[in-house]
């Protein structure tokens, strides 16, 4: 009776985490508490250090790899495996402009939320920096095992009223198609 007992919970305990599905399932076929993993390692090749430069400013991103990231999403909560950009954008001076590398709370977030093997790249979701100004979709496509290609086009540089007047709206991220980053 005890093992029949021991075996239950164990199997009770296995059927309680979450599903676990291939990292591009459609979202909506995705149940509550799902886990949308990266089998095939499809991420793995963007991670690195990559810099470019764009009207004078230096770029550096800090691309990793988070596995099990909670994702909410129009009622929905799951995980998915996801690429992280930190990134560090310098003038021609070199003074640091904008710097999410080693922000404790995460703002300007930067992250992966879909990818196109067959494209060779994967989309990311910026929300833009100070009040929401720039959110938007970038497309990152892997060119080579030491470039790719930046794809950015914001939704958006309006804000609302809750925006305090003195804050820095300024997108820093370079706005254009096909800049080319070089791993480092």
């Amino acid at each position: 009776m005890k093992n029949i007992f021991l075996l239950s919970i164990i199997l009770l305990s296995f059927s309680c985490k979450g599903q676990q599905y291939p990292l591009n399932t459609f979202f909506e076929n995705v149940p509550q508490g799902a886990y949308l993993k990266d089998l095939n390692h499809e991420l793995d090749p963007y991670v690195g250090i990559y810099k470019a430069n764009f009207e004078g400013n230096e770029i550096t991103f800090y691309i990793t790899k988070q596995e099990n990231k909670l994702e909410k999403s129009t009622g929905k909560t799951y995980y998915m495996d996801a690429l992280i950009i930190k990134y560090i954008v310098k003038n021609s001076l070199g003074v640091t402009l904008q710097d999410t590398q080693n922000q404790t709370i995460q703002t300007n977030k930067l992250y992966s939320i879909n990818t196109r093997p067959y494209e060779n790249s994967v989309i990311l979701y910026y929300t833009g920096t100070n009040c929401g100004v720039g959110w938007g979709k970038v497309t990152l496509k892997k060119l080579n095992s030491t470039q790719i290609s930046w794809d950015y086009n914001p939704n958006s540089t309006s804000v609302g009223d809750d925006c305090p007047a003195n804050a820095d709206k300024t997108v820093y991220l370079p706005e254009t198609d096909n800049l080319i980053f070089t791993k480092q």
